[in-house]
């Protein structure tokens, strides 16, 4: 905490004596940075929105991130890309802030790298989430630069490279037949709701005519229960969590806030998902766990959200 004041005390001169805008700062650590700008993943998007919970754009959402520790941002993506010092894109570090074009009109997206040609931003279709740097789709055409507004040590770098290392071994070795994944989710969702899946004009890129999730996805996207990321897709064989979850079921379900809304330990009143899973708790769909958790962020599994949807439908 001593460190985290002391820099945002520093910042402020920067920015009062006129140096701060073309030179870098001294961050916090490459963890915290990571783990900040990920606590908001699934945030919703809204043109020109400042707030993380209600709707953010992605210069607003890069400009909340550092706040958080103790680092001044202008306000645009445009603004921001004068700030700092211009890092070459085979050079790039975590923590970097990449720039692109998505108007045809200069620079007007930004987004925090993260390292693993992996960054973060505030997307339009899909929020705040994770974006590939190269990705040939969208964003590789897209890119414009980067700029280096903050220095991180390489024991730091080298700490969450290893760190994503982990996350891709898991991912990698996860049991589909107990994870739920957002494919399958869609499929369960539907047939509760007994949805009309006789459209399979998927909107989403890599959801075929042909796919047995096609029918689903797009009956549950004119909903707009499930939306696509920012390249279109919508990662039927990823696994949903219990965060994301919980929002698809409030939505689906038109569930309003019943009394003082529950809390967990694991879900600040910052947190994206912190709306949901209290419209959820309290109508007794959802219960916290013993260490007062939600498992926010946690893969939901076949269980879960069949317990969910038997107890919405009890409830009703």
């Amino acid at each position: 905490m001593k460190k985290k004041w002391l820099l945002s005390i520093f910042t402020s001169f920067l920015l009062v004596s006129g140096f701060g805008a073309n030179s870098t700062a001294q961050a916090a650590t490459v963890d915290e940075l990571t783990n900040t700008a990920k606590q908001y993943i699934g945030a919703p998007y809204k043109y020109g929105g400042t707030n993380i919970k209600t709707g953010i754009d992605c210069s607003g959402y890069t400009r909340y991130v550092f706040s958080q520790l103790g680092i001044s941002l202008k306000r645009t993506s445009k603004e921001q890309y004068t700030q700092g010092t211009a890092v070459s894109k085979s050079d790039l570090q975590p923590g970097d802030l990449v720039f692109f074009n998505t108007s045809g009109k200069g620079v007007s997206h930004v987004g925090i790298y993260l390292g693993d040609n992996k960054f973060i931003s505030a997307t339009t279709s899909g929020g705040v989430e994770i974006d590939s740097l190269n990705d040939p789709y969208y964003w590789g055409s897209r890119y414009v630069g980067a700029r280096r507004v903050a220095e991180f040590t390489t024991e730091d770098v080298e700490k969450i490279q290893a760190e994503q290392a982990k996350v891709e071994v898991k991912e990698a070795a996860i049991d589909f037949s107990i994870v739920v994944s957002r494919g399958e989710a869609a499929i369960r969702l539907a047939e509760a709701l007994n949805l009309d899946t006789t459209d399979q004009n998927s909107p989403f890129i890599d959801v075929k005519p042909e796919s047995k999730y096609a029918g689903a996805t797009t009956a549950l996207n004119k909903l707009n229960i499930f939306t696509g990321d920012s390249n279109g897709k919508f990662n039927p064989g990823s696994p949903i969590t219990r965060g994301q979850l919980a929002k698809a079921l409030v939505i689906a379900y038109g569930l309003e806030l019943k009394g003082e809304p529950a809390t967990f330990a694991d879900v600040s009143k910052e947190h994206w998902a912190y709306e949901y899973v209290a419209i959820l708790a309290s109508n007794g769909i959802a219960t916290g766990r013993e260490d007062g958790t939600f498992g926010v962020d946690e893969y939901a599994t076949f269980e879960h959200l069949d317990t969910f949807i038997e107890r919405i439908k009890n409830a009703q």
